[in-house]
């Protein structure tokens, strides 16, 4: 007999209450045995004591034998209908009546990790769903209940800090219902988490008095209001990167007495479309409430890119909808007294005109290198922790070294006072002197010594005569930069060797320095041609330079005689010349012929110089190859003292004497980092 009732099962010989319903059995593996078809039909059906067979979940047969309740035995069956013609086929075989053949029921059997894997999903969906809805009840009213449950007056733990935003809440609080609102550090007059203070900061006089004024307004407002002075509603701070922005920041925070607010702009972008517009608004919402206060949007071109350009969709859109609540919430209907914004970047080329004009930011402070005072002040400034060796003392290294480092950041002068005293300790001396300064000065500007590099002794040989014709050239060239130190130990990824020169304090570069500037570039390779048979590829980044150099002074400052005064600058810097072409194919070519003309000039002047003083290259090169090192007194002992009126002035006097008494004249290539001349590896 076969049924499939699912739910009631019984046997026609049987009395129905035996059946009864099948419940949901958690009979245990282990209490019966196990067996296969082959031997149920070889053992246990021939000795006609199966009752009946239930068929669990249409997968497992229990074998019920005489009044058991409980099954003999199980095994595992394929197909249903297969099993029960195998089954009928048994029985026929050994010659059952089909009356007495044994019945088979089927039901279904969940266990505990079937129940769980139907139900775990739908408990965890409403587990989030539940806890969803209470979190999105605590940020509609402010989060009070998540953050403090047992009260508003209960205590808070020690560690705590005081740093708050506007609701109190913490970064991420109100989860992903909080998306959209600004969570921006806010340092309090109490706070003392800012050590930072105006103090701290040399180099940028002019900066730090354009920024005390604000915080003069912020502290003292009826002084100014008596003289009917309106405060300027935003500065923004702009120039290279580390040149001290974000640390003028941080010192306006220390000193400001007023709430301080910092964000960057990076922080108001998300995936979620409309949440930079959303944390722009908040964080003016929470200025408003903390007025007066300051504040501060670092890398403000994250978000502040000029509009329309790129063409991109989607991401560009929602940038662009965040600078437009940014413009209208420093400039629009809704007041906002009090409130002070500061913005920081190094790209004020790229950003939206809007964002610039009077009413928004209206100051403009450029955060420019430092000049050969502010890099000794800035110098002083970090020597305050190191242990300086006397003599020389803090205030001749600082004298030194600041005119040492023409072109330096503030966070390039920070890096050079940390590598001396890191190079003093692997050095186990007690206390940094001038040679630890002048090493970290070289693993500033050059890169790691490479002492281990192997170099064949013809290829050494090379190195020195190209950076002897470097030296050499540029001692007896008159507009050519002071040389400081020659060297041919390796250094960095690629230089071989390499010349450091002074470059001099100015801002305008004459002809007769540019045609001497390129000539000293191009002494390597004129060297190496005129002392060995074949040249090499090291001077691949001297003719980089010098054809920049000429391609600007023909193109960009009228010096050419093709084309005379006229001026074609890239558009958005010279990466995109080789795009960006406002002038015919006819004047391109003459341009290309005129700076062909120039570079063929320059290294022919060069080549005579070499050949004049040859026997001055020889002398160079071989203490190079002896002493791998020259300084200037070295060049001063072998060559004499440079001839002309340039004499290169290197202490901090002569040169502050000589700026305060010269014109101006200097541009990109007043810093070192872009004075040397190194020799490339292959």
């Amino acid at each position: 007999m076969v049924g499939d009732d699912r739910g009631e099962m019984h046997d026609s010989n049987e009395p129905p209450n035996q059946g009864g319903k099948v419940q949901h059995m958690e009979q245990p593996w282990g209490s019966f045995r196990d067996e296969t078809w082959q031997s149920f039909k070889k053992d246990i059906l021939p000795t006609r004591k199966v009752r009946k067979i239930l068929i669990i979940n249409r997968s497992e047969a229990n074998v019920f034998v005489d009044n058991q309740p409980t099954p003999y035995c199980r095994f595992l069956i394929g197909s249903v209908s297969s099993f029960e013609e195998k089954l009928e086929a048994a029985q026929r075989t050994l010659g059952i009546d089909p009356r007495d053949m044994i019945p088979v029921y089927y039901a279904e059997q969940s266990s505990l990790v079937e129940f769980f894997s139907n139900w775990l999903p739908v408990i965890l969906l409403g587990t989030f769903l539940f806890g969803s809805r209470l979190r999105l009840r605590s940020g509609l009213s402010g989060g009070a209940w998540m953050r403090n449950p047992f009260g508003r007056n209960s205590p808070r733990h020690p560690g705590d800090k005081k740093r708050t935003s506007r609701s109190g809440t913490t970064s991420g609080s109100a989860g992903i219902f909080g998306v959209g609102k600004a969570n921006p550090s806010v340092f309090n007059v109490e706070d003392r988490e800012i050590k930072t203070t105006f103090k701290d900061v040399a180099g940028l006089d002019e900066a730090k008095q354009e920024i005390m004024e604000f915080v003069s307004y912020l502290k003292h407002p009826a002084k100014y209001e008596e003289l009917g002075a309106r405060i300027p509603k935003g500065a923004l701070m702009h120039g290279p990167p580390g040149t001290g922005k974000t640390l003028l920041a941080r010192a306006t925070a220390g000193e400001a007495g007023v709430p301080f607010l910092t964000m960057s702009g990076s922080d108001f972008m998300e995936m979620f479309v409309g949440v930079g517009p959303s944390r722009v608004r908040d964080l003016f919402s929470q200025a408003r409430e903390l007025a007066p206060c300051i504040v501060f949007i670092d890398e403000i071109d994250a978000i502040g890119r000029a509009r329309g350009r790129g063409g991109m969709i989607g991401g560009n859109d929602e940038r662009e909808n965040t600078l437009n609540q940014l413009l209208v919430e420093l400039d629009g209907f809704t007041p906002n007294a009090g409130v002070v914004v500061f913005g920081g970047t190094n790209r004020i080329d790229i950003l939206d005109n809007a964002l610039l004009r009077p009413g928004r930011f209206d100051r403009q402070i450029s955060i420019d290198p430092p000049d050969i005072k502010g890099r000794k002040d800035i110098f002083n400034v970090h020597l305050k922790n190191i242990r300086v060796a006397e003599p020389p003392g803090k205030e001749a290294i600082a004298r030194r070294m600041a005119s040492l480092t023409p072109g330096f950041a503030g966070a390039d002068i920070a890096n050079v006072c940390n590598e001396a005293a890191l190079i003093t300790a692997r050095n186990g001396k007690e206390a940094v002197d001038m040679d630890d300064f002048d090493a970290a000065v070289d693993r500033v500007i050059g890169g790691l010594e490479k002492r281990n590099l192997v170099m064949t002794p013809e290829e050494k040989r090379t190195v020195a005569y190209h950076e002897a014709g470097h030296a050499v050239a540029g001692w007896f060239l008159e507009h050519a930069m002071p040389l400081l130190k020659v060297s041919i130990v390796p250094r960095g990824t690629a230089a071989l060797g390499y010349a450091q020169y002074q470059p001099q304090e100015r801002n305008l570069i004459s002809e007769l320095q540019l045609r001497d500037h390129m000539c000293m570039a191009l002494a390597g390779r004129a060297s190496e041609d005129l002392f060995f048979d074949s040249v090499t590829t090291g001077a691949a980044d001297d003719f980089n330079r010098v054809t920049q150099l000429a391609y600007q002074s023909v193109v960009e400052w009228g010096l050419g005689r093709t084309i005379g005064k006229l001026a074609f600058a890239a558009a958005d810097g010279e990466t995109d010349r080789q795009f960006y072409k406002p002038y015919s194919d006819r004047l391109a070519q003459d341009i290309d012929i005129e700076v062909r003309e120039i570079v063929r000039g320059a290294y022919d002047r060069t080549k005579q110089l070499l050949e004049d003083r040859k026997n001055d290259v020889i002398r160079v090169a071989e203490l190079l190859l002896e002493q791998e090192v020259l300084s200037r007194d070295d060049m001063i002992t072998l060559l004499g003292r440079r001839p002309g009126s340039s004499q290169g002035n290197t202490s901090y006097e002569e040169i502050l004497e000589g700026s305060a008494s010269t014109s101006p004249a200097s541009d990109e290539e007043s810093s070192p980092k872009k004075s040397q001349e190194p020799l490339e590896q292959p």
